[in-house]
């Protein structure tokens, strides 16, 4: 399997387009990242090429996420902001090279029917997936815990994949998040093996708390292994909060394995 690390969430240390460089100097060759907070697209673009690294998966624009937004395809309010950002996205992930894009679904709206949200969410997910598919991109859709993320509509593995059917576009997977499906329902290797079929992305946290594996309840050697075995073969994206530095977090990871494929023994969990 192939690891990327999150920039959005480690290498805080430093600004943002500090960040692609630090990854690289950490040994990684892949990154992931959310809809840039006010940086210049031009300016993320050319962090990214001078850092000589993939990028393996970034986000839509799901609003102001620091002041708790966690999605605008939900909200009838906020589509149009949604609508417009889709192009802009997929011309920067064609400009990247990415082929996976994920989109988050928004929380509950006050006063309106939970399946009237759910509908409009499909069809601005549909809507997007629809100009993704002409730019090689798979859209993803993903499940978030409702303990740090408020009344998210998607907060349970089942519920995304009946929503990732209903939209009907086989360009439309699932983010797996195992941290944020261990706080909701645990259950992980079931799960897996039930949906591995539906997932396009993978993401990692250790839990409780969203440190680096090895650091909470999460047997991740085992999980790992048997995503290993079950022949996922796209990235696992290392989103969690370091305990001290970013780099001591990375412990765990070999640095001469972080570029490249890596085993489940090779790694000090």
């Amino acid at each position: 399997m192939k690891f990327n690390v999150n920039v959005s969430i480690l290498f805080k240390e430093v600004p943002m387009l500090e960040r692609f460089g630090r990854a690289a100097e950490a040994g990684f060759s892949a990154v992931e990242f959310w809809w840039p907070m006010g940086e210049d697209l031009g300016e993320i673009e050319k962090a990214i090429k001078d850092a000589n690294l993939t990028v393996a998966l970034f986000n839509f624009d799901a609003g102001d996420m620091p002041s708790g937004d966690r999605g605008l395809v939900s909200d009838p309010e906020r589509e149009g902001q949604f609508r417009e950002n889709v192009p802009v996205a997929l011309e920067l992930a064609r400009s990247l090279g990415c082929t996976r894009m994920n989109i988050l679904a928004g929380h509950e709206k006050p006063g309106m029917d939970r399946d009237e949200q759910l509908a409009l969410a499909r069809r601005n997910v549909a809507f997007a997936a629809e100009q993704a598919e002409g730019a090689g991109v798979t859209v993803m859709v993903e499940a978030v815990n409702t303990f740090e993320n408020g009344p998210y509509l998607l907060h349970t593995t089942q519920q995304a994949v009946e929503f990732v059917r209903g939209v009907g576009r086989d360009n439309v997977k699932i983010q797996h998040d195992f941290y944020h499906m261990q706080r909701m329902e645990g259950n992980l290797v079931a799960n897996l093996r039930e949906n591995i079929g539906v997932i396009g992305h993978v993401q990692i946290a250790d839990s409780p708390d969203r440190h680096e594996p090895g650091t909470g309840e999460i047997h991740y050697p085992y999980i790992l292994d048997e995503l290993e075995n079950l022949g996922y073969d796209g990235y696992v994206g290392l989103e969690y909060n370091p305990t001290n530095t970013t780099e001591e977090s990375f412990g765990w990871l070999p640095k001469e394995l972080r570029g490249g494929d890596v085993t489940v023994s090779d790694l000090n969990l």
